[in-house]
């Protein structure tokens, strides 16, 4: 389990990159929910955190390619892989990221 940050300071509508190996990409939508995936597109080498939320697609901002952030799918291409994704939790105020071990999605909660 790996803290992130205070709820507070991820604003609805706003990502956090974490620096792990590989990097995760920490998302809060418009409605609240929490979701993290893998920050780097299946397609390219970008950052996801970096790109544009919308609902719960996350757009990379280098080739377009849409990401679901709630399985990781990809829904268009160029991306014809699917993210990581992994479990997030509120404990006291803080956001914590559970790492998902090896490939396939494990899914996310808030």
């Amino acid at each position: 389990m790996i803290p992130v940050c205070r709820l507070e300071d991820l604003p609805e509508g706003e990502s956090v990159r974490i620096d792990t190996a590989p990097p995760i990409a920490v998302f809060r939508t418009d409605d609240g929910s929490l979701y993290a995936v893998d920050d780097t597109c299946t397609h390219q080498d970008a950052s996801l955190s970096e790109g544009w939320l919308e609902g719960c697609l996350i757009e990379c901002p280098l080739h377009a390619a849409s990401f679901d952030l709630r399985t990781g799918t990809p829904t268009c291409l160029p991306a014809r892989h699917a993210l990581r994704t992994h479990l997030v939790t509120v404990d006291d105020g803080v956001v914590h990221v559970h790492v998902t071990v090896g490939e396939g999605s494990e899914g996310t909660a808030a």
